[in-house]
C-alpha cells in the first residue's frame, strides 16, 4: 500500500468516530493535514493522474494522456515541468486563488518540477477572462508593491525551496515587434474571438483593447519560454491555455497538457464566484477566528464543494461524511466545523484550528440544555435497572439495536452530561458501561465527577434528560 493509502486507511476508522467531539476532530485534523507533506512519489503514473483528475474540471486532452506523459518523463529520470501563471493585480488573495497552487503542490509532491511566474509583464495588460470591462492599468510600483506580499500568501500551500520563480518581462521584455507580428500571422484572429466573454462585451458596445486580444497569446508565450509539459489554471482561462498549446505546436515543441480548477462560490451562497468586490470571500491573511467564522457561514449545500476545493481528503472520504449526514448519523454543523478546521490547519496549524473550534463553539453553539426545548425522558426509577443500551434502543428508541449502542460507546459518541449553573461536565460511557444497569453507571459517573445538577444521556447527538435517580 503506498503512504497515501495507509492515511487514506487511518483516517477512515477515524471518520466513523463521533465527529462531534474534540478530541476525534484534532485526531482527523492531524492526520489528513499531515498529507499536505507526504511523499506521493511512490504513486504510479496512472494514480497520479487520476489523483490530479479527482480535483479539477479538465485535464486535456485527456487523463490517460498525462498518465503517458508522467511515464514518459520517468523514462527520462526526470519529472514533468508544470507552470502555473499568477499576476500580481491585488496585493490580498483569498481561498479562490489557492485552488491551482494546491493542485501545483500535489503535482510537487509527486516529484514534478513546479514553476510559479510572476505575471509582472501580463499583469500591465490584464486577464480579462470573465471581465465585462477594461481592467485599469498598473503601474510598475503598484505590481512591485502586490509581488511583495504574493510570495507570503502562498508560503502555506508550497515548498518553496523546490519551487522554480520567473517572472515574465524576462522573455516578454525583450520580444520584438517584428517577432511579434511573425506570430501573429499564424494565429486565427477567430481563435482570438472565441471567448464569450469578447464577445459579449464588443456586443454591448464595452471597451476591448488590442492589448486585451492579446493577453492569451502572450501568456502563451510563457509556456513557449519555459517548454512546459503542464499550464494549471482557473476554468475561466481554458480558452488562455489551449492557446499555449497553439503556440508551442508553431515552435516544434511538444504541446503542454491543460489542467483547469474550478471556479470556487463566495461564502454568501448567492452562487456568485468568491471575490473581494463581491465581499464573500476568505482572504489569506485572515486571522484563524475569522476564516472559521466565515467557512461557518456557508450554506450546507457548499460543503461538498468546499472540502473537495481546500482538503486533501479523498472522493470515498468526502462520500463516507456526506452519507453520514444523509443518514442523519452526523449533524452537517459538525461535518462544516471540520471543514473550517481544515481550512485553518492549511493556514495556520491544528492547535491554532481547534482553537478557533472552541472559540467559536463558546461563541455562537455552547447552549444549555435546558434552553432546548422539551426532551425525552428516562426515569431511573423505573427503567434504572435495565443496560444503558437497552434503554436507548428499546425506551428512547435512539438506535435501532443494543448492538448500534454499543458501537456508539465503541466510538466515544455515548456520554452522561450533568449540567450546572456554572456549566457542563461529561463522562464518556465504554463499552462495557453501555451493558451494565442505567441507574448504576449514572450514579458512578456522579460520584466520580462529584457534580450534581440535571443530568442527560447523550448517544451521538441525540440527547435525553434522566430523572428518578
Amino acid at each position: 500500500m503506498t503512504r497515501l493509502g495507509d492515511s487514506v486507511a487511518r483516517a477512515g476508522r477515524l471518520l466513523a468516530q463521533d465527529l462531534s467531539s474534540d478530541s476525534a476532530v484534532e485526531q482527523l485534523l492531524t492526520e489528513t493535514t499531515a498529507r499536505r507533506g507526504l511523499d506521493l512519489t511512490d504513486l504510479s503514473a496512472d494514480e497520479q493522474a487520476a489523483l490530479i483528475a479527482a480535483r479539477t474540471v479538465d485535464v486535456l486532452p485527456g487523463v490517460e494522456q498525462l498518465a503517458a506523459r508522467i511515464e514518459r518523463r520517468r523514462s527520462e529520470g526526470t519529472g514533468l515541468r508544470v507552470k502555473l501563471g499568477v499576476d500580481p493585480t491585488g496585493s490580498d488573495m483569498h481561498l479562490g486563488h489557492a485552488v491551482p497552487v494546491l493542485t501545483l503542490s500535489r503535482f510537487q509532491r509527486m516529484g514534478h518540477e513546479v514553476v510559479l511566474i510572476i505575471g509582472d509583464f501580463t499583469a500591465k495588460i490584464g486577464d480579462p477572462s470573465g471581465r465585462t470591462a477594461e481592467r485599469p492599468p498598473l503601474t510598475d510600483e503598484d505590481i512591485a508593491q502586490n509581488m511583495a506580499t504574493y510570495k507570503e500568501q502562498v508560503r502555506p500551500f508550497l515548498d518553496f525551496e523546490q519551487v522554480r520563480f520567473a517572472q515574465n518581462s524576462e522573455w516578454l521584455g525583450p520580444y520584438t515587434f517584428p517577432e511579434l507580428l511573425g506570430l501573429l500571422s499564424q494565429v486565427p484572429v477567430s481563435q482570438l474571438l472565441q471567448r464569450d466573454d469578447f464577445r459579449t462585451r464588443l456586443a454591448e458596445g464595452s471597451g476591448l483593447t488590442m492589448s486585451e486580444l492579446l493577453y492569451p497569446v502572450a501568456q502563451a508565450l510563457d509556456s513557449v519560454a519555459l517548454e512546459s509539459d503542464v499550464e494549471l489554471g482557473g476554468a475561466d482561462q481554458l480558452l488562455n491555455l489551449q492557446m499555449g498549446r497553439k503556440l508551442m505546436e508553431l515552435r516544434g515543441q511538444t504541446p503542454q497538457l491543460v489542467v483547469t480548477n474550478a471556479l470556487i462560490e463566495g461564502t454568501d451562497g448567492t452562487g456568485a464566484k468568491m471575490s473581494k468586490s463581491k465581499d464573500n470571500y476568505v482572504g489569506l491573511r485572515s486571522t484563524a477566528e475569522d476564516v472559521f467564522g466565515k467557512i461557518m457561514s456557508i450554506p450546507d449545500r457548499l460543503i461538498e464543494p468546499y472540502l473537495k476545493a481546500w482538503t486533501e481528503w479523498s472522493d470515498e472520504e468526502v462520500a463516507l461524511a456526506l452519507r453520514r449526514v444523509a443518514e442523519r448519523d452526523l449533524h452537517p454543523m459538525d461535518l462544516k466545523k471540520i471543514l473550517a478546521g481544515e481550512v485553518v490547519s492549511v493556514l495556520f496549524d491544528v492547535p491554532s484550528a481547534m482553537k478557533a473550534r472552541a472559540g467559536f463553539v463558546a461563541q455562537f453553539s455552547k447552549k444549555s440544555f435546558g434552553d432546548v426545548g422539551t426532551l425525552p425522558t428516562v426515569d431511573a426509577s423505573v427503567y434504572g435497572a435495565e443496560g444503558v443500551a437497552a434503554v436507548l434502543a428499546r425506551v428512547l428508541e435512539f438506535v435501532p439495536s443494543a448492538s448500534a449502542a454499543r458501537r456508539l460507546a465503541k466510538q466515544n459518541a455515548l456520554r452522561v452530561v450533568v449540567e450546572a449553573a456554572e456549566g457542563q461536565q461529561t463522562a464518556v460511557l465504554s463499552e462495557s458501561d453501555a451493558l451494565r444497569p442505567l441507574a448504576e453507571v449514572v450514579r458512578e459517573k456522579l460520584a466520580e465527577s462529584g457534580a450534581s445538577g440535571s443530568v442527560y444521556l447523550k448517544a451521538g447527538r441525540k440527547l435525553a434528560e434522566i430523572t428518578g435517580l
